[in-house]
């Protein structure tokens, strides 16, 4: 069962100095009225303290303000004429209590205008109203003289729990707005990540397939075209045949539980060559024709075999790194630049745009997620960001080259 979020960080301003601040006026406040009107009762100087002090603690401890309500309706019982200190504490405590609901608004609302009542009988029988037959508050006949403060402390507490209840709720349905949000975009980003496995997995048994298939042909036509040949090694180049076409079965089905394809699809995606690295010159003319300006440079010596499985790589962060710049970086200059090194490619690609905007890294797209998981499942690594200070955006892999095959398929078929 999913647990409501605690709305203790922001139910209040972001500045842990904003309690502390209006607690510290209400005292001075406080202070001020008590002198000014050389108060001596010792009821009222008593209750005062535990109406405004507990305030400067209400963030961290909101309840709290089930000792400001009580003290100050008691000071208000013992002092009519109601300090502005004490009615603005009150207020702030009934909202305290309400936007944590360390009470139910209901409750609460009802145990404040019942202390209020109380009050209010409390002023009818020490003669608080009883000036001569004329009423304090409403007119001379009296009429309304005893109903007036309770109505008006009933509307004042049901106005501040209601307004206390409804930033509540907004708060809340703002948080689970957003929890509903980084939700769907890690499901979008799993499901992204497993389409991408799948594809690579299509792929890789592409590239593997093609070499299982020339080592059981070769194996095949060793035992007729070697001649002299021993039957025991004849024997051993049938087995040999045998265990390659097992191998490629066993791919056929452990791809069909990877497979991506649509239920309702009939026709099968076209099977085409999968690019190398040589195939680069084709994909930058491509960026080219759409108005697109790149220049690929190398450093090193190529080695005379990579697995192709590393050349594929390469390629796609090179593919995906030529369409974010259209996307995002239109009419930007792309440089592209591949190291050789003893055990390692490097690919590095740079453009002049205007740079990541601020939350894009972290967004719902999947390019740089697919690129990282390429990356990864080669048993390599990817960086990217900012290019410098002057903007831009930059992609740096490193793809190893001796352990790259055997990694990518760990990774993919494990």
């Amino acid at each position: 069962m999913r647990q409501k979020p605690s709305l203790r960080p922001t139910a209040w301003p972001r500045s842990p100095r904003y309690p502390y601040v209006t607690g510290v006026l209400l005292i001075l406040l406080a202070a001020a009225e008590v002198l000014h009107a050389r108060i001596t009762s010792t009821t009222v100087l008593a209750t005062l303290p535990f109406v405004v002090l507990p305030l400067l603690w209400r963030q961290r401890e909101p309840r709290l303000g089930l000792l400001v309500v009580p003290a100050a309706l008691l000071n208000f019982l013992f002092r009519p004429e109601l300090l502005m200190a004490v009615a603005v504490a009150g207020v702030m405590g009934l909202y305290t209590l309400a936007r944590h609901r360390v009470l139910h608004p209901a409750l609460l609302s009802a145990a404040a205008i019942t202390g209020s009542l109380l009050v209010n009988a409390g002023h009818v029988a020490t003669g608080v109203y009883d000036l001569g037959g004329r009423s304090p508050a409403l007119g001379a006949d009296g009429s309304l003289s005893y109903f007036t403060e309770s109505f008006v402390l009933a509307v004042g507490v049901v106005a501040t729990v209601g307004i206390a209840d409804a930033f509540r709720s907004r708060e809340e349905s703002r948080q689970a707005r957003e929890t509903a949000q980084r939700e769907l975009i890690a499901m979008e980003r799993r499901h992204a990540a497993a389409q991408e496995r799948a594809a690579i997995a299509r792929e890789l048994h592409d590239i593997v397939a093609h070499s299982v298939s020339v080592i059981a042909v070769q194996a095949e036509s060793a035992t007729y075209t070697t001649p002299d040949l021993s039957p025991p090694a004849r024997d051993g180049f049938q087995q040999i045949a045998s265990s390659a076409r097992s191998a490629l079965t066993e791919l056929r089905q452990l791809l069909s539980v990877l497979h991506a394809d649509d239920a309702g699809a009939e026709d099968p995606a076209p099977v085409l060559p999968q690019p190398t690295l040589d195939s680069l010159d084709d994909l930058l003319e491509a960026h080219r024709s759409g108005g697109g300006q790149v220049t690929l440079r190398t450093e090193g010596t190529r080695p005379p075999v990579l697995p192709p499985s590393l050349e594929l790589t390469a390629y796609r962060i090179v593919q995906e790194a030529l369409t974010n710049a259209r996307r995002h970086a239109r009419g930007a200059a792309v440089d592209i630049l591949l190291t050789y090194e003893e055990d390692e490619l490097r690919v590095r690609i740079a453009d002049d745009g205007p740079g990541p905007q601020k939350g894009q890294l972290d967004s719902g797209g999947h390019g740089l997620s697919g690129m990282r998981e390429r990356a990864t499942l080669l048993g390599g690594r990817l960086t990217c960001g900012p290019a410098g200070p002057g903007g831009g955006f930059l992609v740096e892999a490193g793809l190893p080259v001796r352990a790259g095959a055997k990694s990518f398929a760990e990774g993919v078929y494990e």
